[in-house]
């Protein structure tokens, strides 16, 4: 049984088409990323998997079928905008929230004292919340959202305003969740980060699907004809080679129709090249992302 199912969906607001055609699941116990440019549908999507809005054709089902007020307790979201009240200390607002889950208050307290520790906030906790940078109040987001033990957790842009550190210690506690069960949704812009945690992803452009299924498959249907290859010395001459560019020290190959990377491998060798490097070129995600979007102009 899946997370999260979501078969054909589509919403209207007025003349506005926000979501036309989408559909995807998510496996318990992942890290699924959910993608687009802005515009794309990604929030109204959201909404619709939580009942926020109802979607106008298509289903949702979460945690084996419509939500519920009871499955709303075992669900963390965090949207992007801030939900923290600024006006009070930050201790009592996360307290507050944390029991607003259904966890008693000497529970939620003991949990609170943890995470504060662990996101460098036990020192701010009297402080009110406005008086905190962006980056701790994104920390203390990403705390309220995850202090009842969520089943599931949504969560969009988690990695705004954070440092690198910062950034780290939220990609090593959603690691530590999803080894423990959690099932994660992320949605953001970040495409390293998206690389680095997420299982599957599902790109959307103008309210519908392009690209669907797990990361390294996603990866490999893009990857071009090119390897990547840095030598002790000048490149020999190869046969099947069609340009070669490159920089710092690294040669990029473009492989003629028929060339395989092992074929100029074996050539390297047979010409006693030194190989330091020799990778087949991967494109990154940003490059994916990019690609894609281009490749669907008119996806309504």
């Amino acid at each position: 049984m899946h997370a999260v199912e979501v078969h054909q969906v589509a919403k209207r607001f007025g003349a506005t088409q926000a979501v036309a055609d989408v559909s995807f699941a998510v496996e318990r116990g992942e890290i699924f990323g959910l993608l687009g440019p802005n515009g794309a549908g990604k929030t109204t999507t959201i909404r619709l998997m939580l009942d926020i809005f109802r979607p106008d054709r298509g289903t949702v089902s979460i945690l084996g079928g419509p939500m519920t007020e009871e499955k709303k307790e075992r669900i963390g979201y965090m949207p992007e905008e801030r939900g923290l009240y600024q006006n009070i200390p930050l201790e009592r607002c996360l307290l507050y929230l944390g029991t607003l889950k259904g966890l008693p208050r000497a529970e939620t307290r003991q949990r609170l004292a943890g995470l504060l520790e662990r996101f460098d906030l036990a020192a701010h906790r009297g402080k009110k919340v406005k008086e905190l940078s962006k980056g701790m109040q994104q920390k203390a987001q990403i705390i309220s959202t995850i202090l009842h033990q969520p089943e599931l957790l949504i969560i969009d842009e988690p990695f705004a305003s954070l440092d690198p550190i910062n950034a780290r210690a939220v990609k090593d506690l959603m690691r530590q969740l999803r080894a423990q069960g959690t099932t994660i949704l992320m949605s953001t812009h970040q495409m390293h980060q998206v690389e680095e945690l997420c299982d599957r992803i599902v790109l959307i452009d103008h309210g519908r699907n392009v690209l669907y299924g797990p990361l390294d498959q996603i990866q490999r249907q893009y990857t071009g004809r090119k390897v990547r290859v840095r030598l002790r010395g000048d490149p020999p001459p190869l046969a099947g080679v069609q340009q070669t560019a490159g920089g710092n020290g690294m040669l990029e190959l473009n492989l003629a129709e028929g060339t395989e990377p092992q074929q100029v491998l074996q050539q390297l060798v047979r010409h006693q090249a030194i190989v330091e490097h020799f990778e087949i070129a991967v494109p990154t995600l940003d490059e994916i992302f990019i690609r894609a979007v281009g490749e669907h102009p008119d996806a309504v």
